[in-house]
């Protein structure tokens, strides 16, 4: 399959080139239905003649190409309308009826807040082009009227406050919020690529828009199997505010080490992955504190909300370190590097239980409550590096840690 896209250096051109060279190399195996050849990228740098060329052999169209903060409103219809003209012109002319989307936006529904602005106008007359041309050639098109899109590599202070936000807290600049209550409806990125896959393989999610009701606000999809219009059917509605309390978490993670609830597929793992994606080299790295005395060394690496924290313990040849037990607290001990002991004794007896660890057979062994414990570098010369890992949070008001020896 040739796939063309036009609007190929934009965000989300650029996010789709690079997914379809995972599907074309085979680094990407979710989609065996897709067979990627080659990856059609045209955009403004490109001539007439090259989209002339691929227009004759594409298999899917891409139309991403647009305007969105023009210098003078005629630049709307130049960059929306007049171009997808001229695109399907050339499409007609090869006889070519492969299936073409087209990226327009929520703002052509002029409903609701959106109202009817140039860009809007500009969108809806390239629908209205889209869906003549598919009745003059029977070919496929699918049109898709977009929400916010964000996601990396989003170009901040240009069309996308998400994005503004996310690089300006990444990069210690102001932002602004007018109304923390607004509520926006997102679409990431990685969603959107999921759904153009779909579209790819002919089954793309279809909808209406019905007209603004008691019950409908004009701009919010209707599922319909046989819908004039596509959309991707995972979005999130957040608020301005919550956007951005979430990114002041991100942001103080390094001097906290508490990494938030972030459940697979959430807004926050998408939200943070897009914040990450804006840091400036010199933070992407960043020092955590070790705490060095004549045995060694100890530093917490990270702190989750609800799944405990990560430790790595560095202990000298010849050192024992621990000697103390907890009532409800369990620990996994995992020795990475070097060759040591761990003893756990229940306390009330004199019964000891041993294990022999080593970096040559890595395994994990259970820290139990009620159980005083430690752990012994049996070298003379090398250091022991134990990665380790607690069910909570070390609290100073309750840390449930008292001295006993084992022995």
């Amino acid at each position: 399959m040739n796939i063309l896209i036009t609007g190929a250096a934009g965000f989300v051109g650029k996010n789709l080139v690079e997914n379809l060279k995972c599907l074309r190399d085979g680094k990407n195996r979710t989609r065996p239905n897709l067979t990627i050849d080659e990856i059609y990228e045209y955009d403004r740098e490109n001539t007439v003649e090259q989209l002339d060329a691929w227009c004759a052999k594409a298999d899917f169209v891409f139309n991403l190409a647009g305007v969105n903060r023009p210098k003078n409103s005629a630049e709307f219809k130049a960059g929306n309308f007049r171009f997808a003209s001229t695109l399907l012109a050339m499409l007609k002319k090869h006889g070519n009826k492969c299936p073409i989307m087209l990226s327009s936006s929520v703002q052509a529904t002029f409903a609701g807040r959106f109202g009817i602005s140039e860009y809007g106008l500009s969108k809806r007359y390239g629908e209205e082009l889209f869906f003549r041309y598919a009745e003059e050639t029977g070919s496929t098109v699918y049109v898709y009227r977009f929400p916010n899109l964000v996601g990396k590599w989003v170009r901040p202070n240009y069309n996308s406050a998400v994005g503004t936000f996310c690089n300006n807290i990444a990069n210690a600049l102001p932002i602004t919020v007018n109304d923390p209550n607004i509520e926006l409806e997102l679409l990431f990125i990685d969603d959107l690529i999921e759904e153009m896959y779909d579209a790819m393989e002919c089954h793309p999610h279809r909808c209406i828009y019905p007209e603004v009701s008691d019950e409908w606000d004009g701009f919010t999809p209707k599922p319909e199997v046989d819908g004039k219009y596509c959309y991707a059917p995972v979005t999130h509605k957040v608020t301005l505010g919550y956007i951005v309390e979430c990114l002041h978490i991100f942001h103080d993670q390094p001097q906290t080490l508490i990494m938030p609830t972030i459940a697979p597929g959430s807004f926050a793992k998408k939200l943070y992955s897009m914040y990450l994606s804006y840091l400036p080299k010199e933070k992407v790295a960043f020092p955590l504190k070790m705490n060095v005395d004549d045995r060694g060394s100890f530093t917490e690496l990270l702190k989750t909300v609800d799944h405990g924290q990560f430790s790595v313990n560095i202990l000298k040849p010849g050192i024992t370190k621990g000697q103390h037990w907890h009532n409800s607290k369990w620990e996994f001990f995992i020795v990475v590097s070097g060759h040591g002991l761990i003893q756990e004794r229940k306390l009330g007896t004199d019964e000891i239980i041993e294990f022999e660890v080593d970096d040559k057979k890595i395994q994990a062994v259970h820290m139990l409550p009620g159980y005083t414990h430690n752990i012994i570098n049996l070298s003379e010369t090398e250091k022991l590096v134990t990665f380790m890992w607690a069910n909570e949070i070390f609290d100073n008001n309750y840390p449930d840690t008292f001295f006993e020896p084992v022995k």
